[in-house]
């Protein structure tokens, strides 16, 4: 059982919970807001899985990279914390973007 991969998301997502808090971007400008962004973004991209799952498309990677722990058929339980991450980095990206360019706005960028 390796754990390296779940390991690498888990900091990844630690890393951006750290810009998150520092630069208030997503959960730390407001949290309830953010949260149903984060489930309905998750939520979506697990309907999408599951159906490329269905469709022969997707399919579990490397096991030896994996814990070997399924949340379903061809669905590694690190696929929800990848999920997690690829949700949040869009959303701090998005709270940056939108930042920098309201300071542009206003003169300050």
């Amino acid at each position: 059982m390796n754990v390296l991969y779940l390991l690498g998301l888990l900091i990844s997502l630690t890393g951006m919970v750290v810009l998150d808090v520092r630069f208030r971007l997503f959960f730390a400008h407001s949290w309830w807001r953010a949260a149903i962004v984060m489930a309905v973004g998750i939520t979506y991209f697990l309907i999408w899985d599951v159906a490329g799952i269905d469709a022969g498309i997707f399919f579990r990677g490397n096991p030896e990279l994996l814990t070997g722990v399924l949340l379903g058929p061809e669905l590694p339980l690190e696929e929800l914390f990848f999920l997690a991450l690829l949700c949040y980095t869009v959303m701090n990206s998005y709270g940056a973007v939108t930042r920098l360019l309201a300071r542009r706005r206003e003169g300050r960028g």
